[in-house]
């Protein structure tokens, strides 16, 4: 058993891709993600290597889940949006120690100490 009951999965795709990105995570259980702008450094050796050309502007999502959903959310995502799309795009997660400030789908009220 997995002693890492969360983890983390950084989606980089071309810009414009991330709503493809999250649609795909969302169908295996995950509720949200955070998206950065980046620019890619890829050099000519590069899109040779992967018979590709390489957009520099990215966008990199950050999608939190639970262990257990994690690869069926990374093969969705090789799928909708891989390099093999044109939102050309790699996926990897790494495991996350300790999370704070996530909630369940139902709030409870604070308890009254007094």
């Amino acid at each position: 058993m997995n002693k890492f009951e969360h983890e983390v999965i950084f989606c980089i795709v071309n810009a414009g891709y991330t709503e493809e990105v999250m649609d795909a995570a969302r169908q295996y259980g995950a509720r949200g993600g955070t998206v950065i702008r980046a620019r890619g450094t890829a050099n000519v050796e590069a899109e040779k290597l992967f018979k590709i050309a390489i957009q520099p502007d990215k966008e990199i999502v950050m999608i939190l889940v639970e262990s257990g959903i994690k690869d069926d959310i990374l093969h969705a995502l090789y799928k909708s949006v891989g390099l093999n799309t044109p939102g050309q795009g790699i996926a990897f997660s790494l495991p996350v120690d300790s999370v704070v400030g996530l909630t369940e789908n139902k709030l409870e009220a604070p308890q009254d100490k007094g």
